[in-house]
């Protein structure tokens, strides 16, 4: 099964954007997923094909149509479409590898790139967007987010990686940042790799990036270990 991912966009010429290149770009090439960008602009009921207009209740910037966006979601993903349909926004759910995981297993996704000020509440709630974020900050629309979104989902994909490992051995999959890795050669500006390593103990190994990982999510991600409880 493939996964087909459908983005609604003022810009639809950045898809795939980086990701037409690499593991993603081979993958594209090879069928394991598909890009649809789908104009908003298409549906556009004036003339001059506007898509926002002012704030009800006054305030900066621009609200995209509940009518415009409500008609480009429903050519895009009819009754029958069972993809989630997301939209990305600051104020959205943290994402997190859990609900990539959950994304990259079903058959793909309906995203919405938000732009200007916000999107009309009345399609969010009528057409069931879940809104999503990247994290706590702020872009000048929702297609590099989506992208990121994307690339988190197709490096998951059946094939996509050349070791089924990579996936499951990151930060995050256990709900603790990834240990610290090294390669040759053994000795850099004074600086071994630690000795368990290159041992031959892959029980001590093992141990050790564990300790690595629970020490560097203390130090820079304590949510984490708040979050989940860690194995004893």
């Amino acid at each position: 099964m493939s996964f087909h991912a459908s983005i609604i966009t003022l810009y639809p010429d950045m898809f795939p954007g980086h990701l037409g290149a690499s593991l993603a770009g081979r993958a594209l090439e090879r069928g394991d997923w598909s890009c649809d960008p789908v104009q908003l602009r298409d549906f556009a009921t004036d003339k001059h094909s506007n898509v926002d207009d002012t704030p009800a209740g006054g305030g900066a910037g621009m609200v995209l149509r509940a009518d415009v966006l409500g008609a480009a979601i429903d050519a895009t993903s009819p009754p029958q479409d069972t993809r989630p349909r997301l939209l990305m926004s600051p104020r959205g759910k943290p994402l997190t590898q859990a609900r990539v995981r959950q994304l990259a297993d079903g058959p793909g996704a309906v995203i919405v790139c938000g732009r200007f000020e916000g999107v009309d509440q009345r399609v969010i709630d009528s057409r069931n967007l879940e809104e999503v974020s990247i994290g706590d900050y702020i872009l000048s629309g929702g297609e590099p987010a989506a992208l990121i979104l994307l690339d988190a989902i197709i490096r998951l994909l059946p094939g996509v990686m050349g070791n089924a490992e990579s996936g499951t051995h990151e930060s995050f999959e256990d709900g603790l940042l990834e240990h610290p890795h090294f390669t040759r050669p053994a000795e850099v500006e004074g600086v071994a790799i630690p000795d368990v390593l290159r041992g031959g103990n892959h029980k001590a190994i093992n141990a050790w990036r564990r300790e690595q990982a629970e020490r560097l999510t203390a130090e820079r991600r304590p949510d984490l270990l708040r979050a989940k409880p860690l194995d004893k």
